[in-house]
């Protein structure tokens, strides 16, 4: 069996602000469990060796994995969930031993300091599943950061293959309780908050809440077509938000926290535009503003994953059955 070394050196042999707090409802189609977290992405099964990486944060012996000389042109994804992580073009040779890539496909590997203080853990952002480690300022490259990856973690798929992910932009109030819920959504790689629909360049979180540059607090969903669709997540935006409520959600109040479906195609225009409808012919009096997206801006560090971070859950934000 291949030997995989623990965190502590041991070769393992095996195979806006508001304190109040609502109970959030999440329909069971939402939900599985996975080591305490709730999603319901799909997980492959694993050997002994890889669940002693990726669920217990084992790390294989340098210069054993299989992927750690490939050069083929192609997409890397995890291992536990098959969620798309690393692109072929960003992988170097650091002669470390094991696989290394300068740049990640975008939301999709999660940065975690490790309880020691020192070195900074990555993760699969949609399983949760462990990957390594990273590392910047060594000078390997131009981007000056080096993702140091178990080849254990990660699966090839040939550029042939086509390995495709799609974005949505949905603006619903406070950003953490969007962000919070959509993360559990099926088929999501990621999600990432930030600002959308203003006029200032790169704005801070001070100068949104002062209400000058026209941003709305946006959330960024990375998903996987072959496994979701636009349509599915922005019925669920619908659902875990009040569309109703104009500039504002719940106690938070101002144009940043506007209910916003922010396009990227005609395909998503009309898909909104239908679901609007839907509602409306319900009896809801829907305010929700329909836009063309634009720059997104991410929001502060602090700012993403703000829940799973702080062990809460959002105070403005719980799904309502709408369709």
């Amino acid at each position: 069996m291949k030997a995989i070394v623990g965190n502590f050196g041991r070769i393992l042999i095996g195979g806006a602000t508001l304190a109040a707090i609502l109970l959030v409802f999440v329909p069971p189609s939402m939900m599985s469990k996975d080591k305490g977290k709730e999603t319901n992405v799909t997980l492959n099964k694993l050997t002994p060796d890889e669940e002693q990486v990726i669920k217990f944060k084992g790390t294989e012996m340098p210069f054993t994995g299989e992927l750690y000389k490939n050069t083929a042109a192609g997409t890397y994804l995890c291992r536990q969930c098959d969620a798309p992580l690393y692109r072929s073009s960003d992988k170097f040779d650091s002669g470390c031993g094991w696989p290394s890539f300068d740049d990640e496909i975008d939301g999709a590997v999660k940065r975690t300091v490790d309880a020691d203080g020192h070195r900074t853990e990555i993760t699969c952002a949609r399983c949760g599943g462990h990957l390594g480690h990273v590392f910047e300022g060594e000078g390997f490259t131009d981007k000056n950061v080096r993702h140091c990856v178990n080849s254990i973690s990660m699966r090839f798929i040939p550029a042939s293959q086509n390995v495709s992910t799609a974005k949505a932009y949905f603006a619903g109030g406070c950003f953490w309780g969007t962000e919070h819920l959509l993360q559990q959504a099926g088929g999501v790689i990621s999600v990432q908050s930030g600002y959308m629909g203003g006029h200032t360049k790169n704005p801070t979180y001070r100068e949104v809440c002062d209400g000058n540059t026209g941003h709305a607090e946006t959330v960024e969903v990375v998903y996987d077509p072959s496994k979701t669709n636009y349509e599915t997540l922005a019925r669920l935006f619908f659902e875990i938000h009040d569309p109703t409520q104009y500039n504002r959600q719940g106690p938070d109040v101002g144009n940043q926290y506007r209910s916003a479906v922010f396009y990227v195609d005609d395909e998503q225009k009309q898909i909104t535009e239908k679901l609007v409808g839907l509602l409306k012919d319900k009896g809801y009096k829907v305010v929700t503003e329909i836009a063309k997206a634009d720059n997104f801006y991410p929001a502060e560090k602090y700012h993403q994953d703000y829940y799973e971070s702080n062990g809460k859950e959002p105070y403005c934000h719980f799904y309502q059955k709408r369709f």
